[in-house]
């Protein structure tokens, strides 16, 4: 055998043990590792590979191949187009009876047995990054403009392995945008035609919005189905992939249609993906009506402030109930500065309505999982029956809260509501200081994103150990009764919260039943509109100092008021009131600034105020001389003063 042949069997051997396709230093690998060629006698022998397969491919430079395109001599081919540095054997699909279907009959036959293996250099890896990719790009409705990737894991082999077909004008990677891609599931009993999103660099609330606007295309009579959800396997990246998909063909591995029903699939959610292509380019009207109804809850990013409570305040009076703007605006603020509110007032002011129309005007409902009503028990004594317990079995039952938990966390960009129905049926300190402890630990990681100390750590159903953190698109709010049947609150409490009553009742208004206007819709917002921007007052205290130091110094003067009973705040409620007065400035001044710290007081300093004739008649008068200009603290202390000659004794709470 001469050394030109040598070589060109060297290679062909060379290809065929890697799967018919292969990079240069693939098949350089390769070859050292056949054995076959004295490679110490070449001062370069990785360029007579090269020289070789140039002079063997019609995909070789101009002049480098002398044979004819197809001819006898044209053994290898370019896989992924000139320049590439991928390789493959000429017709090795065929003259080994293959096609895109017995190559995804292929993969799935061997994936689980070549996946013990070593990684590097495995065949079926080959196959599935150059081979079987390579039979998609010869299909002649896969123009230049696609792009087809094949994966099975990035230096260790995946649970899911991939073929992707990509427009290059959308996308270049599976870790964004959307794209055609067939998944194979971790059992590789089923293999799904899908119309999917990267899940790397795609939001939550961006993906379910490309999931409504992608089904809203589909015919009454469509083969694609997207209920129910593909079922990949257990593992995280399995469910990821999972929560991506729009649409999809479903195959069993023990019947695989032929090739022409697995092309005709394909072309027909080609011809989709185009469609949503100039659908989102504006170059298609296909099912505009529908696409419009379909977005109605979409998130609203570029919404104002303004714009957000008023649809809140107009959402709420079209449900026939009727709360001040102001009220609305404060309990928005108070949300924002802290994560955790207390709602108070008598029996049946809509305590509980207000906030389950608050979260629902925002897109959140129990039906989506991000709100979720937990009513208080009085036998609740410590965090089990909120969070969750080993059994006797030493299994983990998780609680309701946990549960939103969880979910919040899956979905970062959307807020989540958790209403603690009369939460002060049990005493609060025993059943919720796990979780306002962990809330104070609150803070931003080097990405801007929020992170706390463990909430709670467990085994899982699969007994893999989890640790939860409280999330920052959580937010919790307490409605509490004051009578013989619940308990105070102790200051630790108070102090971390904003306390907001409800008391003001106006039988005889009947705006919201006049208007003949229509329930509104509810508007998907992201969690930005809520989340707090700040958790440490040096983070403000620059951009924000006159006014920082304003608060301060009326906190101050309350503070000297209230050092006889040793009621005076500290830095905490000091800080989130300032942040309150940030929070409503950087708004816009939602509020006047004098309303917005009579609000502040109200409910972050009066709350502490309880006691007896001799402790606390002294006190409230100082109070009164000191807030004149803020008229709802100058009404509860004139009410909490009443109390007192009423009764010898009096606190903030009415019972």
């Amino acid at each position: 055998m001469d050394a030109k042949s040598m070589w060109v069997n060297e290679i062909i051997q060379s290809l065929m043990d890697l799967g018919g396709t292969g990079t240069l230093n693939e098949i350089y690998e390769k070859i050292k590792e056949r054995g076959n060629i004295n490679l110490d006698k070449y001062e370069d022998w990785q360029a007579q590979v090269r020289r070789n397969i140039y002079q063997h491919s019609s995909d070789a430079k101009e002049g480098i191949f002398r044979g004819k395109p197809g001819d006898s001599s044209d053994l290898f081919y370019s896989v992924k187009g000139k320049g590439s540095g991928v390789w493959g054997l000429r017709n090795y699909l065929s003259e080994n009876n293959e096609s895109i279907r017995i190559g995804l009959i292929k993969i799935m036959d061997e994936y689980l047995v070549e996946k013990t293996k070593p990684f590097k250099e495995n065949p079926l890896g080959n196959f599935v990054r150059h081979q079987i990719t390579s039979e998609f790009e010869k299909l002649p409705f896969i123009s230049e403009k696609y792009k087809v990737d094949g994966s099975v894991g990035t230096g260790k082999w995946a649970a899911v392995p991939w073929i992707a077909i990509m427009n290059t004008e959308i996308t270049t990677s599976t870790q964004s945008g959307y794209y055609i891609v067939y998944l194979f599931s971790e059992d590789m009993r089923k293999v799904y035609l899908t119309f999917a999103q990267g899940v790397t660099k795609t939001s939550k609330v961006e993906m379910e919005k490309i999931k409504r606007e992608i089904r809203s295309l589909l015919s009454p009579n469509t083969q694609f189905k997207y209920e129910p959800k593909i079922q990949l396997g257990k593992g995280n990246l399995a469910k990821k992939y999972e929560d991506s998909v729009a649409i999809y063909i479903e195959y069993d591995k023990n019947n695989i249609p032929s090739d022409e029903v697995l092309i005709q699939d394909l072309f027909q959610m080609v011809r989709l993906y185009e469609d949503f292509v100039k659908l989102k380019k504006g170059e298609s009207q296909i099912n505009k009506d529908n696409l419009e109804n379909t977005n109605q809850a979409d998130t609203n990013l570029n919404l104002t402030n303004n714009e957000v409570l008023e649809h809140i305040y107009k959402f709420i009076e079209s449900k026939g109930l009727f709360y001040s703007y102001e009220n609305i605006v404060n309990l928005y603020l108070s949300l924002r500065t802290k994560p955790f509110v207390i709602i108070s007032g008598i029996s049946g002011t809509g305590k509980t309505k207000i906030v389950q129309l608050f979260a629902e005007a925002l897109g959140a409902t129990e039906s989506n999982g991000q709100f979720q009503l937990i009513p208080v028990r009085p036998d609740w004594s410590d965090s089990s029956e909120l969070l969750g317990y080993e059994d006797i079995k030493g299994e983990f039952v998780k609680k309701p809260f946990l549960k939103m938990v969880e979910h919040a966390i899956e979905y970062p960009e959307l807020p989540h509501f958790v209403l603690l129905d009369e939460m002060n049926l049990a005493r609060v300190e025993y059943y919720f200081s796990d979780v306002l402890s962990v809330m104070e630990s609150r803070k931003k990681d080097k990405d801007g994103n929020y992170t706390s100390s463990p909430l709670i750590q467990y085994k899982d159903e699969n007994e893999a150990e989890r640790t939860l953190i409280f999330p920052g698109n959580l937010y919790v709010i307490g409605t509490v009764n004051m009578d013989e049947t619940t308990h105070t609150f102790s200051k630790k409490v108070l102090d971390r919260a904003n306390t907001i009553e409800f008391n003001d009742v106006d039988l005889m208004n009947f705006g919201a039943f006049e208007k003949n206007d229509h329930p509104l819709d509810p508007i998907w917002v992201s969690n930005k509109v809520l989340e707090a921007k700040y958790i440490f007052l040096k983070d403000v205290f620059a951009e924000h100092e006159p006014l920082i130091r304003k608060v301060s110094e009326i906190i101050s003067r309350i503070n000297d008021c209230l050092k006889p009973i040793y009621a005076q705040v500290g830095y905490r409620v000091r800080d989130e009131i300032c942040f309150y007065m940030v929070h409503n400035a950087e708004a816009g001044m939602l509020l006047p600034e004098n309303e917005a710290m009579d609000f502040c007081i109200m409910q972050k300093i009066l709350p502490r105020i309880s006691g007896t004739e001799h402790i606390v008649r002294h006190v409230l008068e100082n109070l009164k001389d000191e807030l004149s200009q803020y008229p709802r603290c100058i009404a509860k202390l004139e009410e909490m003063k009443k109390r007192l000659d009423e009764n010898g004794f009096t606190s903030f709470w009415l019972t």
